[in-house]
């Protein structure tokens, strides 16, 4: 990992565009609202890039802009939800493999809470286009995936500090 990797906010985002979870991590809660501003800019660069790249697009789209003192990243998972990450700015160079391998993780958190059989999305019948399912995030049931987005960002800041703290 690069010494000053550092994980300030995640998004998953749906197919219809909606926030289904954003989780920030950096020390100053009153910027929280800076990090939906940028999950909600990243969705132009993201259809931009969906757009341009044809039928044969690999998920990871790479480094969508770069913005104050973020950079934002995004993946795009084949159901068309849409992952972006905010990495704090640094000097050193971030290698695409590690963030492919953050979004890895984060996308396997994402797949296993939405695989969960036991976890009823309370989704009504009546709206093909529903979104309903992805606002329940926040309640109790999901508490395992917003624990293993948390714990995806612990251990990167752990990894980060080790390698740099030798």
């Amino acid at each position: 990992m690069a010494p000053n990797l550092r994980l300030n906010a995640v998004a998953f985002i749906s197919p219809q565009n909606h926030p289904i979870l954003i989780r920030t991590f950096a020390k100053q809660d009153e910027h929280s609202i800076k990090y939906h501003y940028i999950a909600h800019t990243s969705l132009d660069v993201i259809e931009e890039r969906v757009n341009a790249g044809g039928k044969a697009m690999d998920c990871y789209l790479g480094l969508l802009y770069a913005m104050e003192d973020v950079a934002v990243y995004g993946y795009i998972t084949p159901l068309k939800v849409k992952i972006v990450i905010a990495l704090a700015l640094s000097d050193s160079v971030v290698k695409d493999v590690e963030v492919v391998m953050i979004f890895k993780a984060l996308h396997m958190a994402y797949y296993s809470a939405i695989s969960n059989p036991f976890l009823k999305l309370d989704a009504s019948m009546d709206g093909v286009q529903d979104h309903s399912p992805y606002l329940l995030v926040g309640s109790s049931k999901w508490k395992t995936f917003r624990e293993r987005v948390d714990e995806i960002s612990r251990v990167l800041s752990l990894t980060s500090n080790a390698v740099s703290n030798p």
